[in-house]
């Protein structure tokens, strides 16, 4: 859209980047948890079936690949000072083998999975609970020790704002950042990008070890074509 010229303002020159909320990726199991899920190495154990949006039509799904290979990168550096991405690639791979269904996008895979399909499914922390919330109650919430934070950021078509609705555009856009916005979000399970202690006060909102953004690969710039493309597609589909 930038280069369309549909986008003509640095949106990361707003508050926290331009980023208005974020969630964290988490595993929503059956209740009981009776295949023993507590973190994203346990999907892969014989006998899971895991339903996982397609990463060729689903954004979420692309969030869910580089929770899943950044975490392990991540424990990798924690515990032996580097990145180690044969690792990250094989647990990647081991979970895929255990995927049974992609659906196209990550509402229909929790369709599916409401429905009582499959095991496990990788999604939003905020769907998870929206689902608990709204009484899907055979689901439990299991948090890994590393995830990726989906982060969601506010961006003004330019382009289709005239100047009697600039002041308009402006000034919502300023209120997002506010307090009063910020804790509307939490409310809705969304998290606070500008004071940690909204997010407190929402007790269903769970503490992550080892959280990491998209920064942690150098933007979606260099996620997408080195973990999606090379990694997952010239990868670890063309093995399964």
């Amino acid at each position: 859209m930038k280069d369309g010229g549909f986008v003509t303002t640095d949106w990361h020159a707003f508050p926290a980047k331009g980023i208005v909320n974020k969630t964290p990726f988490v595993i929503l199991v059956r209740k009981g948890n009776p295949k023993g899920i507590r973190d994203f190495p346990d999907l892969a154990k014989p006998g899971v079936r895991l339903i996982h949006p397609d990463p060729v039509s689903s954004g979420g799904a692309q969030w869910s690949i580089l929770a899943i290979y950044g975490s392990e990168l991540l424990k990798a550096e924690k515990q032996n000072g580097e990145r180690d991405t044969a690792r990250a690639v094989q647990m990647l791979e081991a979970i895929w083998k255990n995927v049974i269904s992609t659906p196209g996008s990550a509402r229909e895979a929790r369709t599916q999975f409401e429905t009582g399909f499959g095991d496990a499914l990788i999604t939003y922390e905020l769907e998870g609970l929206l689902m608990k919330g709204g009484g899907t109650a055979d689901v439990e919430v299991v948090i890994p020790q590393a995830t990726i934070f989906s982060e969601h950021p506010a961006v003004v078509v330019d382009k289709n704002v005239s100047a009697a609705k600039r002041p308009v555009v402006d000034a919502f856009l300023q209120y997002l950042w506010s307090d009063e916005a910020q804790q509307a979000f939490v409310q809705y399970h969304f998290r606070s990008v500008t004071n940690e202690s909204f997010n407190e006060a929402n007790k269903e909102l769970s503490h992550i070890e080892l959280p990491f953004t998209i920064d942690y690969f150098g933007g979606w710039t260099k996620a997408y074509p080195e973990v999606i493309e090379k990694v997952f597609r010239d990868q670890v589909q063309k093995r399964k």
